[in-house]
């Protein structure tokens, strides 16, 4: 359902419906196969595309059909910005080099705009442009019908505005002539209108119709003969000439301000939202946060519905997540039936299907795939029910779906980095096992096997104290590998999370009890003294587990200090917390092996051991026992000689009821 892409080239090709765009595809596709490269086809849909020729619309589903087959990933864009589109998906998709083609018309002298080639490469200066020759004025012809169409546009609120100013400064001209005022402030008032007109009208036309209409109304009110456009002055022409080329200008500059402020303060929102976008997913810890964050921003962008088709587990796109704490049922009942079938659609194409596209045209809702390096993390629904996005609402919203998938991506690659390491540290763990228990294992294992080898063939030789003597060292043996492999187990089980306790109030003087009746045989060459309190003291613990801490910790003292040694345990409680002592007077631990105790695997030992080498799991285990109850355990020096481990448990107070 989507590929795990390796090569660093990618090389996007424009499609248009231009009769030798063919010619571009196969150029672009042998660029691709010549340098390994991930390829793909981008076609900026412009908001009159319905409006098209049926013969233009025919040759683009061809061109995009002869992409598919030239191994071309299909990405379609709304909009009529096409430049800036082209250019920020590039940059949002990693592209490195683009692939279009160009008219062979010359520009002509008076042209402002520059070529849609010129433009892609000022708005993508760190893309490589190849250019082909090829008629994509169709394309830039698309954007031009557009433009053309929004500004010739009229509306009331424009149309009013026009009216009234025209009014109010043929009303203070007839004002200034009545107190005497001369025809060139007059004329400065009617230039003062049209300039106000082109700053509060969207469209430069009504500049341009206000222009002629305060010349028509200076001619009609304030020249003579007064209330006709015959004059007999032929300096009044000129003067028409002059009022009527001002007006043009001023209006025409007003526009190009306006323009220029808009440009500004849309980049500047633009700037804004992105900026406020990537701080919020920054702080995302999740898939599930970027998802929401995603969703938010867009709805507060568009003001439009929005749902989003996560990455499941299995695949396909997952279960729908909203922004909204209380879907509103009508709305909910306003969404597409088929909303699942569409954005499996998109997920899998990694195309937008839904409204205003190829696929799925009647739907309400505009799906769109949220890729990125040809890895598809889910699909991001808009409700539009009919309407469409702006070329600069299009923009915003497409780099917010850049910065959700360079989000999840980053996530994506923090997790696939986290499992690598824990796959090294299990590696590592697994082959210290091995290295630490290979020989611990066949030292018991060879005494028990020479043990029983020798009842086998001698026993009848064999005296009554040396028989004991040899079933006392196998039962030891085995009794030492019993315990091994329940330390392992209980490891193995703490490391994976499985291990669920069993916690209740428990006497600590009871579990310090059972464990002495299961510690080493050995102990008996030891002097164990338990000191009782004055108080009966209850912790909440699994009291299994915490028997076997104390088990370790008693046969670490007696393995590592010499026979007839002082073992003392006792109990107090400070605070929330009672705290178990395990003290020796032995010869205590050096220095340098405090900071590796109770590391996995860490065997330091003394000199008065049994010859026995450790395993180094006991005190780790017994470290993350205790942990898992929300204890800690340490290891302080006891004077004069010796060393004292002590844990906590949390305490709870026992109520007696009569």
């Amino acid at each position: 359902m989507r590929n795990v892409l390796e090569s660093s080239e990618r090389i996007l090709v424009c499609l248009s419906s231009s009769p030798s765009n063919q010619k571009v595809i196969e150029a672009a596709a042998r660029m691709a196969e010549a340098f390994h490269a991930v390829f793909s086809a981008i076609y900026v849909r412009p908001a009159n595309y319905d409006a098209l020729p049926e013969d233009d619309k025919l040759r683009l589903r061809e061109n995009i059909s002869f992409a598919e087959q030239n191994g071309a990933a299909i990405v379609t864009i709304i909009g009529d910005d096409v430049p800036v589109q082209i250019a920020e998906y590039a940059h949002i998709s990693g592209t490195t080099k683009i692939v279009l083609g160009q008219s062979g018309a010359r520009r002509r002298h008076f042209q402002i705009k520059p070529p849609l080639t010129e433009q892609i490469i000022l708005n993508a200066p760190d893309v490589d442009v190849y250019i082909i020759p090829d008629s994509s004025a169709d394309l830039k012809q698309q954007s031009k019908r557009s433009d053309l169409k929004d500004q010739i546009r009229p509306t009331w609120r424009d149309s009013l505005v026009t009216l009234l100013i025209l009014a109010a400064a043929t009303g203070v001209g007839l004002l200034l002539r009545f107190y005497g005022f001369s025809e060139a402030n007059i004329i400065t008032v009617m230039i003062l209108g049209v300039l106000i007109i082109a700053v509060y009208t969207a469209s430069p036309v009504y500049g341009i119709v206000s222009s002629l209409a305060g010349v028509l109304l200076f001619n009609w009110f304030f020249i003579e003969p007064r209330f006709s456009f015959h004059t007999s002055e032929t300096e009044y022409v000129v003067t028409f000439v002059i009022m009527l080329i001002s007006s043009l200008i001023t209006g025409s500059l007003a526009n190009k301000l306006k323009s220029g402020a808009r440009q500004s303060s849309r980049e500047a929102f633009r700037t804004k939202v992105l900026f406020d976008t990537n701080q919020l997913l920054q702080k995302a810890e999740c898939e599930d946060d970027v998802i929401r964050i995603t969703a938010q921003q867009v709805k507060t962008l568009l003001n439009r519905d929005v749902a989003v088709f996560p990455l499941h587990p299995g695949g396909e796109p997952g279960s729908v997540i909203r922004p909204d704490s209380s879907p509103d049922p009508l709305r909910e009942n306003e969404q597409d039936k088929n909303e699942a079938e569409i954005a499996e659609w998109a997920f899998v194409h990694q195309t937008a299907a839904g409204a205003h596209t190829e696929m799925y045209k009647e739907a309400k809702s505009l799906y769109h795939p949220i890729c990125l390096n040809g890895y598809c993390y889910g699909v991001i629904a808009v409700y539009l029910n009919g309407e469409s996005l702006e070329s600069f609402e299009y923009s915003v919203f497409s780099s917010i779906i850049g910065e959700c998938a360079m989000a999840l991506e980053g996530l994506r690659n923090a997790e696939e980095k986290r499992q690598t390491a824990i796959a090294m540290r299990n590696e590592k763990l697994r082959s210290n096992l091995l290295r630490s228990i290979s020989h611990d294992l066949r030292t018991p294992l060879t005494s028990i096997s020479g043990n029983a080898s020798n009842l086998l063939t001698h026993y009848k030789q064999l005296d009554d104290e040396t028989l004991i003597q040899i079933f006392s060292d196998i039962y030891d043996d085995s009794e030492w590998l019993i315990a091994l492999v329940e330390n392992l187990l209980s490891i193995s089980r703490i490391e994976n999370g499985q291990m669920d306790l069993h916690l209740s109030l428990e006497v600590v003087s009871d579990v310090i009890d059972e464990a002495l009746r299961h510690v080493d045989r050995n102990a008996v060459r030891h002097s164990i003294i338990v000191e009782p309190g004055e108080d009966i003291l209850v912790a909440k613990m699994d009291a299994r587990l915490i028997t076997q801490v104390l088990i370790n910790l008693v046969n670490n003292a007696v393995k590592n200090t010499q026979d007839g040694s002082e073992i003392i345990i006792r109990s107090e409680q400070a605070g929330s917390f009672i705290y178990v002592y395990v003290e020796d007077n032995g010869p205590g631990i050096p220095d340098d092996m405090k900071p590796h105790l109770f590391e996995m695997f860490y065997t330091g030992q003394n000199d008065v051991s049994y010859g026995r080498r450790g395993t180094g799991l006991g005190l780790a285990l017994c470290k993350s026992i205790v942990e898992a109850h929300g204890g800690s355990i340490t290891l302080t020096d006891r004077e004069p000689t010796g060393c004292c481990f002590a844990f906590s448990l949390p305490t709870e107070e026992v109520k007696f009821y009569e």
